[in-house]
């Protein structure tokens, strides 16, 4: 198991419950962790209290505490790519991120994300993303590297001051007429990690071009103008030009390999926004490429 030293702890408040200690609670809370993986946390100091001091193995459960207690994943998988760092200042981060890195701590992940090494790297535990990608989609992640200017670059996400561009690989469309816009409502489908387009007033919105014509593929330019799960990759499908690789669109495929020999072929290629602290014009581009047979 590794631990790392710079990721930020999580926080729970303890819920009204029957139990006589923090231990007792935890337990509860977390069935899938044993009670010895708990007790071994708190004696190497792995659950603090809101002061941040550790915890006793004794210490009473009281409605309302705040704990704060640092995830460990049991055998996390090793990823062996590599993010580039393409811009730091006092400010901001961007971070050029591998297939098959997630961005943040989650699930089976947390050493091996890109949040976490970042931290360690640049040694600022302030980092955080103001935006996600899929761990499948490889390209450009802002974060924010300020707490004191971060509301305002969370602003251009929120108010979509942000222009972003995707890359993608997938079949050819010679039926439709370039640039196309799609518009559908997204809804949240089975299983729970993927959507589906449904019936209703659209909630998302995604400009297409076709930037490069190869025999057996296109090279499309995906600008989404609304920022809904997986919605690149959903409105490609229903276009009936799934995303190259793409594991859970238009079916979920069983079983899904996870060896990286076959990443999804999107790219998160560019960003460009006015900078909210001194209006300059700020451009990034990811030095990642998707190449055409």
């Amino acid at each position: 198991m590794r631990v790392p030293s710079t990721i930020a702890a999580s926080r729970l408040q303890l819920p009204p419950g029957p139990w006589t200690s923090v231990l007792d609670g935890l337990c509860a809370r977390f069935p899938a962790i044993s009670r010895e993986r708990w007790l071994d946390r708190i004696a190497r100091g792995r659950v603090l209290d809101a002061a941040g001091l550790p915890i006793a193995v004794d210490a009473p459960y009281r409605v309302g505490l705040q704990i704060r207690y640092f995830r460990e994943v049991v055998d996390e998988p090793r990823i062996a790519a590599t993010e580039t760092v393409l811009y730091v200042d006092a400010h901001l981060v961007v971070a050029d991120k591998p297939h098959g890195l997630p961005v943040a701590p989650t699930g089976r992940f947390v050493s091996e994300t890109l949040l976490t090494r970042l931290i360690d790297r640049l040694g600022n535990a302030d980092l955080v993303p103001l935006h996600r990608i899929d761990r499948d989609t490889a390209g450009l992640v802002l974060f924010s590297a300020n707490p004191r200017s971060r509301a305002a670059y969370h602003a251009l996400f929120r108010e979509r001051g942000i222009d972003k561009v995707y890359q993608a690989l997938a079949r050819p469309l010679p039926a439709l007429a370039f640039p196309l816009t799609r518009r559908s409502r997204l809804l949240r489908g089975e299983p729970f990690f993927r959507m589906m387009e449904g019936e209703g007033e659209p909630n998302s919105e995604t400009r297409i071009d076709v930037i490069e014509r190869g025999q057996q593929l296109w090279r499309y330019a995906l600008a989404p103008l609304t920022g809904r799960k997986h919605q690149l990759r959903v409105h490609m499908a229903a276009l009936a030009a799934a995303i190259v690789n793409d594991r859970c669109y238009p079916v979920l495929c069983a079983a899904p390999p996870d060896d990286g020999e076959r990443p999804l072929q999107l790219l998160a290629k560019s960003l460009a926004f006015v900078d909210p602290l001194d209006g300059r014009q700020r451009r990034f581009e990811s030095l990642l490429t998707l190449d055409l047979p």
